[in-house]
């Protein structure tokens, strides 16, 4: 997060104040992102017939922090959105979100540097045929 200060002159009492202004720095696609997870959320939330004030309360949060969450909002803490899901009985869609079986980078990434051949040390080679 940027945060940008600005210094002006109060007209009323003369003083000079100054206005904080943040800017957030997340990318567009995490963005589009949560704000569809909390979208998909809030949609979940409706199927099952559950009113905001009894699901905040389920998930021990505000109501203002749902409202965040199905809004898709970056400040809102990690734990939160688990604990929504996990109130919504879909937990283990969150942990299987960087299992490295969905991880083709990373796997063709780790097969490169794999050696080709493995040797075992001097002292755990097994005897040979002739040899006591």
């Amino acid at each position: 997060m940027i945060i940008y200060t600005k210094s002006f002159k109060d007209l009323k009492s003369g003083r000079y104040m100054r206005k904080i202004r943040t800017t957030s720095t997340t990318p567009i696609p995490v963005t589009r992102a949560l704000r569809k997870l909390g979208h998909d959320i809030r949609d979940a939330r409706r199927r099952r017939r559950i009113p905001v004030t009894i699901f905040a309360e389920r998930a021990s949060i505000s109501r203002m922090t749902l409202n965040k969450i199905e809004k898709g909002d970056a400040g809102v803490y990690m734990a939160n959105y688990a604990t929504v899901l996990f109130t919504l009985g879909m937990i283990e869609r969150l942990a299987d979100v960087a299992d490295p079986i969905h991880d083709a980078v990373g796997r063709e990434l780790e097969e490169e540097q794999l050696p080709e051949r493995i040797r075992l040390p001097r002292s755990q080679k097994p005897p040979r045929s002739g040899e006591n």
